[in-house]
């Protein structure tokens, strides 16, 4: 076999550029599997030196049924990366992955892609061929009994890979349209309302800290009184965790009631929000 052959089947076995893999070819004195191993060696160099990088492009892929669902961003640089065959390829597989792993990083990275390559071997190729940073960013997994899932994409990539992405945990037995739809509509709500937490006492303290003290320094030169000033800031709290609390936000089909009124009006006992997950790619 000439060497233009082997570096041919080198870039077909591996997906690495001519020039990696005429070199590999070179250094190796021939030898594929020897000329494979340089390319591997050479490629997690190559992925180190991207890691420092802005990765904020991607997509968000989800998989899964009513019973069980999982979410999972994978970031790269370019929005053209994003679009790519073999990254689109590598994010719909690991979705696949993640969701049987239960959106545990460790055992995902470990896990064997349809290659028989683990997760982290193909990542670090991916990175080497796209010349980009790639990283794989929150998951999560809804799989509790007694509950339905459901979700939602926004601006789809392909299939299941969309740039926004919401799944939505409801706990009930009920299996009627009524609670199909609702399922449905929460999850295009959340997705245009960002909720912080399910209701205002789960909104992380820290948040809430950073609000306080933004109201405070808006209203430090206001000339009020210690009292007056006081009130204001008591009320602006109120209204922001109202706003940012799923079961107090204004319902996005009928604003004025809110998502909690919803959930009452569909009279059905034992319906309640269990949980909710959204990730927004760049956010």
């Amino acid at each position: 076999m000439s060497d233009i052959e082997k570096v041919k089947q080198l870039r077909e076995a591996t997906g690495a550029g001519f020039k990696d893999c005429n070199l590999a070819v070179k250094e190796s004195g021939g030898d594929l599997d020897k000329a494979v191993e340089i390319l591997r060696v050479k490629g997690i160099s190559k992925a180190s030196k991207k890691m420092s990088r802005d990765a904020k492009e991607g997509v968000i892929a989800t998989s899964g049924d009513t019973n069980k669902i999982s979410i999972i961003e994978v970031n790269c640089e370019t929005d053209f990366v994003a679009k790519n065959d073999d990254f689109v390829s590598f994010a719909k597989e690991l979705s696949e992955l993640n969701n049987q792993n239960d959106s545990d990083l460790d055992k995902l990275n470990k896990s064997n892609m349809s290659n028989d390559q683990t997760v982290e071997d193909n990542l670090v190729s991916l990175i080497s061929k796209m010349g980009e940073k790639i990283t794989v960013g929150k998951v999560k997994t809804f799989n509790q009994s007694g509950t339905k899932n459901f979700n939602y994409l926004h601006t789809i990539v392909k299939d299941n890979l969309s740039k926004l992405s919401v799944i939505v945990s409801l706990e009930t037995s009920d299996n009627s349209d009524a609670v199909n739809v609702f399922g449905k509509q929460l999850s295009m709500h959340i997705a245009a309302s960002n909720p912080l937490a399910l209701s205002s006492d789960l909104i992380d303290k820290d948040i809430l800290k950073k609000e306080q003290d933004l109201v405070a320094e808006e209203l430090k030169s206001s000339g009020k009184t210690d009292e007056i000033v006081q009130k204001i800031s008591v009320g602006k709290m109120n209204k922001f965790m109202e706003d940012n609390a799923l079961l107090t936000q204004a319902w996005v089909m009928e604003p004025k009631k809110k998502v909690q009124d919803i959930v009452k009006e569909l009279s059905i006992s034992d319906l309640k929000i269990k949980d909710f997950y959204r990730i927004k790619i760049g956010e």
